[in-house]
This record gives structure tokens, C-alpha cells and sequence, in this order.
């Protein structure tokens, strides 16, 4: 797994693809991280937990490009592939299929299902 160990407060849930989903009573966010040994972009990650944490078909979700540039998503965040070593500790986020999602540079995607406002990347 890809970064920080789970905390404590994030129970498990189930798991997409391989990848654990955990839920944070406390703010009603979702959680998941990537893992850096796996070949799979950022971008089928996100898809593949928005699904889950939805419960619908990943076709059934709006057209990531609509959101963001899938492609500069996963170049942003091509550590995960094994390629180049980790830089920086920045996150996007942005608003996808109804949910606040921010994608984190340690592996960390958190899903907020009730929030819609976009905010910016930062870090």
C-alpha cells in the first residue's frame, strides 16, 4: 500500500479492484489508497472507487474528461506506476460524479459524496 498506514478512524468497507474502500464515520468521506507496486493509472483508481462508493457501474458515472484531464491526472501522479520516484506532498481536487474528490501525492484518494464545491489544487 501506497503511504500513511489507514487511521483509526476509517473502518473498512470493502474493496474495489484489489484496493480496500474505508469510510470515515466522523466526516462521511471514503477512502482508498493506490498501490504503488500495481500498474494501474490514478485515473482508473479514481473511476473504480467513485463506482463503488456509489454503488453504480463505472459507465454509469459522468465522463472523467468532463471533470478533469484524465491524462494530466495520471501524469501528475505517475509514481504510482513505479516510474519516477514520489516529488512533493501536493493533492488535487475537484468535483466528479456528484462527489468532492481529492487525490493525494502519497496514494490517498478521498471520496466525499455530499460536498460539490470545486477547490483548487494546493500544496
Amino acid at each position: 500500500m501506497s503511504g500513511p498506514a489507514p487511521r483509526e478512524t476509517l473502518i473498512p468497507i470493502g474493496s474495489t479492484d484489489g484496493r480496500t474502500v474505508y469510510y470515515d464515520e466522523g466526516t462521511g468521506t471514503y477512502h482508498t489508497w493506490c498501490d504503488d507496486d500495481a500498474y494501474e493509472p490514478v485515473s482508473t483508481a479514481l473511476l473504480m472507487t467513485v463506482s463503488s462508493v456509489l454503488g453504480v457501474e463505472p459507465d454509469d458515472l459522468e465522463a472523467l474528461s468532463e471533470c478533469v484531464e484524465p491524462d494530466a491526472l495520471n501524469a501528475l501522479f505517475v509514481h504510482w506506476r513505479g516510474d519516477e520516484p514520489r516529488v512533493g506532498d501536493g493533492s488535487i481536487s475537484f468535483t466528479f460524479s456528484r462527489c468532492h474528490v481529492t487525490v493525494h501525492a502519497d496514494g490517498e484518494i478521498v471520496i466525499d459524496p455530499t460536498r460539490r464545491n470545486i477547490v483548487l489544487a494546493d500544496g
